[in-house]
């Protein structure tokens, strides 16, 4: 983008303020028919439950960032994708609820998460917890926040027990030495949600199995790098969002300190 185009676009904060003012609406109404009998339909050849909350939820989303900004493309969960999107430089990544069955289920780990991502790189993000009442919240040239207070990644000591979020059977794959070093804490079923438990130094790590989506992580993403962790493929490499296919590799997930070890041992994994 050129430099001028630079100085008329929106701010990151500006963006900041209008996805959090979005997620809220969006996330209270959801939270309007939480524990309650909803719609359920399933897509993806029924490995996916749809709510009828979430449809809700994408619905005030699209039409509040679309109509505050119509250049930027689109890219939801529940939205069919338009490839328009990739012809824009910056685009709202959206999942209305991210943790969907727990959301059926009546349990509070849900959150909605919504990003603005400008060529490829994540620039403000939002995730709102409404059955938990936590916000989190960052831009690329800010500090991560939860509820308003500064957040940041645990610093685990050299010999200490690693607590780490992720089913048995992939823990079990890890390379024994660095097995040994883990404490794993009970699933945590929104992928969004638990990078954000690693932001705000609740737990050290998580390897993210393979075709999670664009919009499980970039808000998270970039919170989690703000607090000082990192998101990266089994190569280290950071992620790139926008892209025309939208789903991911296997990805490790962890405080600075910890990231590097959790990389190592996961080899085992394939990343494509």
């Amino acid at each position: 983008m050129s430099e001028a185009a630079l100085q008329t676009r929106p701010s990151w904060d500006e963006d900041l303020k209008l996805i959090l003012a979005a997620a809220v609406a969006a996330g209270d109404t959801a939270l309007g028919y939480f524990r309650k009998t909803v719609d359920v339909r399933w897509k993806n050849e029924g490995r996916s439950p749809v709510s009828e909350a979430d449809l809700a939820a994408n619905d005030i989303l699209k039409t509040r960032l679309l109509a505050a900004r119509p250049d930027y493309g689109w890219l939801s969960e529940e939205t069919d994708d338009d490839a328009t999107r990739l012809s824009r430089d910056t685009v709202f990544v959206v999942d209305p609820i991210d943790g969907t069955r727990a959301f059926i289920s009546g349990k509070d780990l849900w959150c909605v998460s919504v990003a603005v991502v400008h060529h490829g790189q994540p620039t403000a993000g939002v995730l709102y917890a409404p059955a938990l009442g936590e916000i989190y919240q960052a831009t690329l040239d800010g500090e991560a926040r939860k509820n308003d207070a500064a957040i940041r990644v645990r610093d685990p000591l050299p010999n200490e027990r690693l607590q780490v979020a992720m089913a048995e059977d992939i823990a079990g794959k890890l390379a024994a030495p660095y097995r040994d070093r883990l404490a794993r804490v009970p699933h945590v079923p929104s992928l969004a949600y638990r990078l954000a438990m690693i932001a705000d130094g609740r737990i050290d790590g998580t390897i993210v199995k393979k075709n999670a989506h664009d919009w499980d992580l970039a808000a998270a993403d970039l919170i989690l790098a703000r607090a000082g962790g990192a998101l990266r493929g089994l190569d280290g490499t950071p992620l790139s969002y926008n892209r025309p296919i939208v789903s991911h590799g296997v990805l490790g997930a962890g405080s600075g300190p910890a990231l590097p070890a959790l990389l190592a041992a996961s080899k085992p994994f394939d990343a494509h």
